[in-house]
C-alpha cells in the first residue's frame, strides 16, 4: 500500500479547514505536468463544440415532437409547413420505413425468469408515441428559423391512449399494457445468483428468518436528469457518389456510434464515418445513438445537403436519456455481535418507454457486481424487475447502477447499527473484508483483485474526526441546530466493457500520432495519454500528436464509459508500444546489418549492444514507410492493437457531516471527507477534479434533483431549470480528500477507475448524516431528494416525539 496523500479544498460555503501538507509526488515526470493541455484553447474560446463548425451549404432541422405520452399518430398534414419559404422537406415515419431505417434500440441478450429481455422496436420517427417529446416528424429548411416556423405549422392528429409513468403503477394488474412482447409491462425478471451460479435463496431466507436482528429498508432512488452543459446535436451529410454517410455528433466514442448507425441505417460500417470534437459533458448519456441521428442522415440523403440539428434545452429535458428511477428494498441479517449473515435485495426499475442500450444491464449486472460492497456477507440473494412506462428511456449516468447498489447497502448498514445499538463506524469495522483476504471472491462471483478496506476506512474515520462529532453536535444544539454524521463505504467495478484499442502512426515528420477511439468529455485524455506514451516509448512529449473522435482511424473502442478508459485504453497503449518496438527491432537490425538479438532500445533509439551504432525510432519509421511503399519490406511501424483488460475495483469511504435548521428545514453540508483507492495515480489534479465533479452530482441527487411526471397525463412537470434544481458552487462543501492506493493487478498501469467515486459514495453518506441528525426510535424514512420541506417535517416529528 502506498503512502496516504491528503488534500483539502474549500469548494463552497461552510466551515474552513486547514489544508494538509502535500505529500511528495512520486509519479514519474509529475513536475512537468501541472496543467491540463485541453484547457488553453477552451479558455480562449477556441473549442470546437457541436454548433461551432457549420458546413458549407448546411441546412437546419427541427423536430416535431409529441405533446402526448401515449398516442397513435392518425395523420400528419405538412402542406402549410412545406409552403414556408426556405423549407426543403418534411419527413415522417413513412420516409424512415422507405429508407430502411431499423430500430434505435439495441441491447445485449439477457434472460430472466420471464424469458428473454423484451426489446420493442424504437423508431427514428414514431407512428405510435410512447413518451412525451418523442419525435414524429423532421422539418428541414435553409435556416433554423424557417425550420422552426414550419415545424409549428405541421398538423399532427393523435388518438390518445392512457399512459402509465410510475413504475409501481405499471406492474399493477389493471395498468395499461404498453408492449405485447412484455406482458405486465415487465421487460425482464432477473434473479442472481441462480443455483447454477452458486446462489441459494433458501439459505438466505433461513438466515434472515433465524437472525437476532434483521435490518429492513425501502427507498426510492428517484429519476434524475443529466442536464449536460452542451445539449445533444448532430450534423449529417451524404455522399451520393459513394453512398456514404458522415455524421458529426457529440458522443463518448465515434466508432461505437458508427457501428450502431451502420446497423440502424442498414449499411456496411465502411459507408458511415462518425466524428466528434469537443463535448460539453456526457456522463453516459451521450454513449448511445438517438432517434434524431438516423432521421438526420435520411434527411441529408433526401435533400442532398448537410443537415444540422442542435437540441434546445427544452428538448433535452424531454429526450436526453434520464437516469436512476428505481424502488430499492433490502434486508440484512445480523447476529448478536453485529456480524452480517445474509443479504436479500429486491429492486423495481423503470426502463422508460424503450430499452436503452445498456439500460437493463446496468439495472441488473452493474448493480449486482457492487454487492456486497466492502463487507464479509456470506449469503446474497437479489432480484430485479425491469419495467416499461411511458417516460423517457433511462440509460447510464455517472455511476450507472453502482450508486443505487451502494446506497441500498449503506442505508441497510446504518439501520443495522440502529437496531443493534452498535455505533455505525464500529459495525462497519467488524464486517470489513480484511486486507489479508484480498483477492476475495464475493458471493456473487466478483473477484476483488486488490485493496485494503480497513486502511481506507480508518483513514476516513480519522480525517473526518468521527470521534469528535459528539462535541460538534452539542455545540450545534447550543446554536439551535441539529448536526449529524454519515458514513458510506463503497466498492465499485470499473471497466465492465473490456475490449479497447489504440493506434500509433508515424506520418514521417518526426512525430508519432497516438489515436484512440475512446473520447474525452472533460476527463483530460490529451493530458494523460501522451504522457503515458512518452514514458513508455521513451520519446519527448512534443513529438506526440494525440487524436481522438474519428471512426476513420479504425481504432476499436467501446467508448468512454464505466470509468474504464484509463485502464483499458492505457493497456492498449502499452500493448501498442510493445508491438511497435518488436517491429522496430527487426527493422533496426536490418538497417544496422546485425542480429535482432543484438538490438537494444532506450530513449527513442535502437542501438547495437556494446557499440555506438544506432538509429532513431523515427529514422526506422521513415525508412520502413519508404521501403514498404517500394515493396522492399512487408511492414512499417504504423500499428493498431486491440486488447481486453479485466475490471478494476476502486473503493473508498466517504463521510458527510450536515447541520440542519429545524425551524426551516434548511440543510448545510459542513464537512465532507473522501478517502479513495484509485490505484496508481497518473495525475492528482485530474483525480481530485473527478472527485469534486462526481460529488456535486451526488449531492444534487441527495438533496435537490428529481424528475417528476404528472401521473395522469404523463407530462414532464420538471421540464426546465425553473422546476429542476441542481447544485451551485455555494452548495458544495469543504472537501478533505485522501488516497489510500493499492495498485490494480488487472492492467499494466495499475490504475483503477475514479470518475464515479464521488457520486457512488456521497448519496448514502449525505442521507445517513441527515438521519443521524434527526434521530427517532424507529429511525426516519426519508427518500431522496432531502428537500427542506421533508427535513422540516421530520424535525417536527422529532419535536413531537420529545414532548
Amino acid at each position: 500500500m502506498g503512502a496516504t496523500r491528503v488534500a483539502s479544498s474549500d469548494t463552497g460555503s461552510g466551515e474552513k479547514h486547514e489544508k494538509a501538507p502535500p505529500m511528495d509526488d512520486t509519479t514519474a515526470s509529475a513536475a512537468a505536468f501541472r496543467y491540463r493541455v485541453e484547457d488553453a484553447p477552451l479558455l480562449r474560446g477556441a473549442g470546437r463544440f457541436m454548433a461551432d463548425v457549420p458546413l458549407p451549404g448546411q441546412a437546419c432541422g427541427v423536430f416535431v415532437r409529441s405533446p402526448h405520452a401515449h398516442a397513435v399518430v392518425t395523420g400528419i398534414d405538412s402542406t402549410a409547413a412545406l409552403a414556408v419559404p426556405g423549407v426543403l422537406a418534411v419527413l415522417t415515419a413513412a420516409d424512415m420505413a422507405e429508407a430502411g431505417v431499423g430500430s434505435i434500440a439495441f441491447h445485449a441478450p439477457m434472460r430472466g425468469a420471464n424469458g428473454a429481455l423484451a426489446m420493442p422496436f424504437r423508431p427514428a420517427l414514431a407512428e405510435t408515441v410512447m413518451h412525451a417529446g418523442e419525435p414524429v416528424a423532421l422539418v428541414v429548411a435553409e435556416t433554423a428559423l424557417a425550420a422552426q416556423d414550419a415545424a409549428d405549422l405541421v398538423e399532427v392528429s393523435y388518438a390518445e391512449r392512457t399512459p402509465v409513468v410510475d413504475v409501481q403503477r405499471a406492474v399493477r394488474a389493471d395498468a395499461p399494457q404498453l408492449w405485447p412482447e412484455a406482458p405486465g409491462n415487465l421487460a425482464l425478471d432477473w434473479h442472481f445468483p441462480t443455483a447454477a451460479e452458486g446462489g441459494d435463496p433458501a439459505a438466505v431466507d433461513a438466515a434472515i428468518a433465524g437472525a437476532v436482528h434483521v435490518a429492513r429498508v425501502s427507498h426510492v432512488n428517484q429519476r434524475i436528469m443529466v442536464a449536460s452543459m452542451e445539449p445533444r446535436g448532430a450534423t449529417a451529410s451524404y455522399d451520393a457518389a459513394t453512398g456514404s454517410y458522415a455524421l458529426r455528433v457529440c458522443s463518448q466514442g465515434a466508432i461505437a456510434i458508427r457501428d450502431h448507425m451502420a446497423r440502424i441505417l442498414g449499411v456496411d460500417t465502411a459507408k458511415v464515418r462518425v466524428t466528434t470534437d469537443d463535448v460539453g459533458g456526457a456522463f453516459g448519456m451521450k454513449s448511445s445513438p438517438y432517434p434524431e441521428y438516423p432521421a438526420l442522415c435520411v434527411a441529408a440523403r433526401r435533400t442532398g445537403r448537410p443537415v444540422h440539428w442542435m437540441s434546445t434545452r427544452s428538448e433535452a429535458f424531454l429526450t436526453d436519456a434520464h437516469a436512476r428511477d428505481s424502488i430499492l428494498e433490502g434486508e440484512l441479517a445480523v447476529d448478536r455481535r453485529g456480524r452480517f449473515l445474509a443479504l436479500r435485495l429486491r429492486t423495481l426499475v423503470n426502463l422508460g418507454a424503450y430499452v436503452g442500450q445498456v439500460g437493463a444491464f446496468l439495472a441488473t449486472v452493474n448493480f449486482a457486481r457492487c454487492v456486497p460492497g466492502m463487507y464479509l456477507i456470506p449469503k446474497v440473494d437479489m432480484a430485479v424487475r425491469c419495467v416499461f412506462t411511458n417516460t423517457t428511456p433511462t440509460a447510464p449516468y455517472r455511476g450507472a447502477g453502482r450508486p443505487e447498489a451502494n446506497y441500498l447497502i449503506e442505508r441497510l448498514v446504518d439501520e443495522a447499527a440502529r437496531l443493534t445499538g452498535i455505533a455505525p463506524d464500529e459495525i462497519r469495522r467488524r464486517n470489513l473484508v480484511p486486507a489479508g483476504q484480498i483477492p476475495w471472491r464475493t458471493p456473487v462471483g466478483t473477484v476483488y483483485d486488490s485493496g485494503d478496506f480497513p486502511a481506507v476506512f480508518e483513514t476516513a474515520v480519522a480525517l473526518a474526526d468521527v470521534a469528535g462529532v459528539k462535541a460538534r453536535k452539542r455545540e450545534a444544539k447550543r446554536n439551535g441546530r441539529l448536526r449529524g454524521l454519515g458514513l458510506s463505504c463503497m466498492v465499485e467495478h470499473a471497466g465492465g466493457v473490456p475490449t479497447e484499442g489504440a493506434g500509433l502512426f508515424f506520418p514521417g515528420d518526426g512525430t508519432v500520432v497516438l489515436a484512440l477511439g475512446a473520447h474525452a468529455t472533460g476527463q483530460g485524455h490529451a493530458t494523460v495519454f501522451p504522457r503515458v506514451l512518452s514514458e513508455r516509448l521513451g520519446v519527448p512529449l512534443e513529438t506526440i500528436r494525440f487524436v481522438e473522435g474519428d471512426s476513420g482511424n479504425e481504432v476499436i473502442s467501446n467508448s468512454t464509459v464505466a470509468s474504464r478508459t484509463t485502464s483499458a485504453a492505457g493497456a492498449a497503449i502499452v500493448k501498442a508500444v510493445a508491438v511497435v518496438l518488436e517491429k522496430g527491432r527487426r527493422l533496426a537490425a536490418d538497417a544496422l546489418e546485425t542480429a535482432e538479438a543484438d538490438i537494444v532500445y532506450e530513449g527513442g533509439v535502437f542501438t547495437i549492444a556494446g557499440t555506438d551504432r544506432r538509429i532513431s525510432l523515427f529514422e526506422v519509421a521513415d525508412a520502413a514507410k519508404r521501403r514498404k511503399a517500394a515493396g522492399e519490406v512487408a511492414e512499417d511501424l504504423d500499428t493498431r492493437v486491440v486488447t481486453d483488460t479485466p475490471q478494476t475495483f476502486p473503493n473508498g469511504c466517504h463521510v458527510a457531516e450536515v447541520e440542519i435548521d429545524p425551524e426551516t428545514g434548511g440543510l448545510t453540508l459542513v464537512r465532507y471527507t473522501a478517502v479513495d483507492d484509485c490505484g496508481v495515480v497518473l495525475d492528482h489534479t485530474l483525480v481530485e477534479g473527478q472527485l469534486h465533479g462526481a460529488l456535486a452530482q451526488g449531492l444534487g441527487q441527495a438533496v435537490m434533483e428529481r424528475a417528476v411526471y404528472d401521473l395522469d397525463s404523463g407530462q414532464l412537470v420538471t421540464g426546465s431549470f425553473q422546476d429542476y434544481a441542481m447544485p451551485r458552487a455555494a452548495d458544495m462543501p469543504p472537501v478533505v480528500s485522501a488516497e489510500e492506493n493499492t495498485p490494480a493487478t488487472t492492467n499494466p498501469l495499475g490504475v483503477k477507475g475514479v470518475g464515479e467515486a464521488g457520486t457512488t459514495g456521497s448519496l448514502a453518506a449525505v442521507m445517513n448524516a441527515i438521519a443521524d441528525a434527526i434521530p427517532t426510535p424507529a429511525g426516519i424514512r426519508m427518500d431522496m431528494p432531502a428537500t427542506p420541506e421533508k427535513i422540516w417535517a421530520a424535525c417536527k416529528s422529532l419535536a413531537e416525539f420529545k414532548k
